[in-house]
């Protein structure tokens, strides 16, 4: 059970303000607008992708906003994508920095000759942030594939 106690208006709006980040996210993913993407992280962010969660070994490691272009680019592939955001948690965030988790339930159709197919896979993000000129962004953010499953659509 949690209590909740009397917050900032500037601790509520640095709050909203993260959960629109994570919600930008997902929309310009879904957009395939990559420069809107890439413009919600710092310079030198760190971003790291773990396609099997259970593995300590990332599948792949970026270390700039530059770095994003071609993972952002992949999702050109699909016909539709829909990121549907769940939960988002803040763990800390003090002054300018701040550390959370958000899951989310990624839809990617494809469509070709063989008709077309759904992959779904379930997301959590584990994201490391920072506050710069009165601006939220990722300063990290490590993307964990809990399972993936594939279907045929009619």
């Amino acid at each position: 059970m949690s209590r909740h106690i009397t917050i900032s208006a500037a601790e509520a709006a640095d709050r909203l303000a993260i959960r629109e980040l994570v919600e930008a996210y997902a929309h310009c993913a879904d957009r395939r607008d990559a420069k809107g993407q890439m413009s919600l992280f710092t310079a030198d962010t760190h971003f790291v992708v773990y396609m099997n969660a259970k593995d300590p070994t990332p599948s792949q490691e970026l270390h700039s906003r530059e770095a994003l272009a071609p993972v952002f680019a992949e999702l050109n592939k699909y016909d539709a994508t829909t990121h549907f955001i769940g939960q988002s948690t803040i763990f800390t965030l003090t002054g300018d920095r701040a550390t959370g988790e958000t899951y989310c339930l990624a839809h990617h159709v494809t469509v070709d000759a063989g008709g077309r197919r759904l992959m779904l896979a379930s997301l959590r993000y584990l994201d490391e942030l920072v506050k710069m000129d009165g601006a939220w962004l990722f300063a990290e953010r490590r993307l964990y594939v809990d399972w993936l499953e594939e279907r045929t659509l009619l």
